[in-house]
């Protein structure tokens, strides 16, 4: 694969992920509007929990998801699972956009929004193992770092665009009211247009060389495989733990907290995230770059020591904000920390395995940990919130950044990628690269 082909094909399937990612927090970004079209009008409370558990149940179709288009990817190739993935994606959205109120279908009307997020939970966890397994094989091995914070940059720019899309809505195209009543399905109509695009786009892609090359040698992948490397799940499973946790909680949480705890307005609470998610988007790359000339584990352990004993004086700290501007210092400051998973974590989580079960390597245990620890966060805050102990939800952050910090710590792999790169344009020779 030349260069150009090498550009074009992480662009598509940055494209796909970042519209994948759009569908996906638009939910998220818009529950504060929507809320009580689903559910029983109660207090605000109640509806975003009602929300929230549905944001959590999505989450657990995605280790489905993982298994089901990582082993797709493995058998028949990135490029055909990154096409199916942004496909069900496009449904579930078109379904939530189209749905009827409770007001006016009853119980019918949540059914269908947990089934349209069962779809989206789908494909987004066949979505990240697919996309960071591709973007690891054609990425040239000195700039695989960099790639692998561009590839967040997408996730975050999905989210973040949800947030400016309601932002325009908000101060230009539409009255709260109006938001409220019908506008909010604006976002899951404009998701599903864009899947249709990406789809497009994602059928123009090149096959990475290294499946191609794998595929020819007729090597057998699968779960029962994929147990023989059982250490290295564990450690998909301990990095992503406390990753998805301080990451969720600083972007989809935060939004929700600014409005529901300290009392900043819809629309302020909105802002604040939308601007610090775009910082936040401008340090994967250069994380990502300095883990090219650092190493891996370096970032990891900045955020393995920063998350852990951080977390607690942060929220503290947050939860005391008295203005705008120190609310989005305090989260920034968080989300820096974060950043040193975030920018790296799908290129390290590729390096641990081969490439026949590379794409449900990664997809397959992340997914599982996400759905089970990401996909809850915002549900356990509002939960700690409601039984009136929300500092709690501080020390659970830590807890869960924690035993990323222990996995960080014993962490020790090779570049896997580059070593098979070598072994098959020079047989007998080997290529090892420390995290």
């Amino acid at each position: 694969m030349n260069t150009a082909q090498r550009l074009r094909g992480i662009l598509a399937g940055s494209a796909g992920n970042l519209l994948e990612y759009f569908d996906w927090y638009v939910y998220s970004s818009f529950t504060i509007y929507f809320a009580h079209a689903f559910f029983p009008r109660g207090n605000a409370t109640a509806e975003l929990l009602n929300a929230a558990a549905v944001f959590a149940v999505g989450f657990f179709m995605r280790p489905v998801g993982g298994w089901i288009l990582g082993m797709a990817a493995d058998r028949y190739g990135r490029r055909s699972a990154l096409t199916i993935s942004v496909l069900a994606m496009c449904l579930g959205s078109l379904a939530i956009a189209i749905c009827p109120t409770y007001a006016q279908i009853g119980l019918l009307s949540p059914t269908i929004l947990v089934c349209a997020r069962l779809a989206q939970g789908l494909s987004l966890g066949g979505e990240y193992g697919a996309s960071a397994t591709y973007l690891a094989e054609v990425a040239s091995p000195e700039h695989r770092g960099f790639w692998s914070g561009i590839l967040y940059v997408t996730l975050i720019m999905g989210q973040l665009l949800a947030l400016v899309l309601l932002l325009f809505m908000q101060y230009v195209l539409l009255t709260p009211t109006q938001i409220e009543s019908w506008g909010w399905r604006i976002p899951f109509l404009v998701g599903a247009a864009g899947a249709l695009l990406v789809f497009w786009l994602r059928r123009q892609m090149n096959e990475s060389e290294s499946f191609e090359k794998a595929r020819s040698k007729d090597n057998k992948g699968g779960v029962r495989v994929l147990l023989q490397h059982w250490r290295a799940v564990a450690t998909v499973c301990g990095l992503t733990l406390g990753g998805t946790v301080a990451f969720y909680t600083y972007t989809i949480y935060m939004q929700k907290y600014l409005a529901n705890t300290l009392g900043f307005s819809k629309e302020s609470a909105t802002l604040i995230s939308a601007l610090s998610l775009t910082v936040f988007a401008a340090m994967q790359p250069l994380l990502g770059a300095l883990s090219d000339r650092l190493g891996r584990k370096p970032l990891l352990l900045f955020f393995g020591f920063g998350a852990t004993f951080g977390t607690v004086p942060l929220l503290g700290a947050l939860s005391h904000a008295t203005s705008a501007w120190m609310a989005f210092g305090l989260i920034v400051s968080g989300l820096l920390v974060a950043s040193g998973y975030t920018s790296i974590n799908a290129i390290v989580k590729a390096e641990l395995f081969p490439t026949r079960i590379r794409a449900l390597g990664v997809a397959l245990p992340y997914a599982l940990t996400v759905s089970i620890f990401g996909g809850t966060t915002e549900y356990i805050a509002l939960w700690c919130k409601q039984a009136g102990h929300e500092n709690w939800f501080a020390y659970y952050v830590s807890a869960a950044a924690a035993v990323t910090l222990l996995t960080v710590l014993r962490l020790k792999t090779t570049d896997r990628i580059t070593a098979e790169m070598v072994a098959m344009s020079q047989p007998g020779e080997q290529a090892t690269k420390d995290l």
